[in-house]
Order: C-alpha cells, then sequence, then structure tokens
C-alpha cells in the first residue's frame, strides 16, 4: 500500500509505502535499490531502526503518536543504527529528502 505524505497537513508531492505488520515492518526497505516513488516506508509501531544489509544511505525521521518529528537523522549509512525512545513511528525516505523537504522536529507528518 502507498499513500501520500503530507507535512503540516499540506502535501509533500511524495508518496510512502506503509509497513504496519509484522512481516512488512521486519523487510523495512531491505532489497530496494531505488526510492523514486514510493520515496519512503512508514513503519508503525517503530521506534529504531537498523540498516544491516541496506546498499543506499535514508533520511530518518522518528514521529510520535501524533506525527510530530521529535528526531531526524539524515544520511542514515548503510550498516548503523539509530532510535528514539519517545517515538510510535518512524519514516524512512530517500536520502537527502529531510532537506528537500526542509523538515524539522515539532512539524507534523501523516498520511492522505
Amino acid at each position: 500500500m502507498t499513500t501520500a505524505l503530507l507535512i503540516d497537513g499540506r502535501p509533500a508531492g511524495i508518496r510512502l509505502g506503509v509497513a504496519d505488520r509484522w512481516h512488512q515492518r521486519a523487510r523495512g526497505l531491505l532489497g530496494v535499490r531505488r526510492l523514486d516513488d514510493p520515496a519512503g516506508l512508514w513503519i508503525t509501531p517503530c521506534n529504531s531502526v537498523h540498516m544491516l544489509g541496506m546498499r543506499m544511505a535514508l533520511d530518518v525521521a522518528f514521529v510520535d503518536r501524533s506525527g510530530h518529528i521529535l528526531k531526524l537523522v539524515p544520511h542514515l549509512k548503510p550498516w548503523r543504527f539509530a532510535a528514539c525512545m519517545r517515538a510510535h513511528a518512524t519514516v524512512e525516505l530517500r536520502a537527502g529528502l529531510v532537506q528537500e523537504l526542509g523538515l524539522r522536529p515539532d512539524q507534523r507528518l501523516t498520511l492522505a
């Protein structure tokens, strides 16, 4: 399933996959070579990510239950980890999108 990303209620112009089942969350973006459309993955529930086996860097946003950004990790490289214990969901994005979209903590990310 893919859906549109909203930033503070406005369309961001990108689509995300959604991983809300155990097997989807476990697989994540492993094996994905390019992130064009969809440009990332919304993983819920999730408060940490690993980049084991990944071939590309990702931008990561950790959000609370209402979608407010708690923490941003731009260009998380393969074989690294990131976590935010207060997060309810993790948004994995194509590397560079955090900067392109001007994302910052306290903005609200939601799905349309």
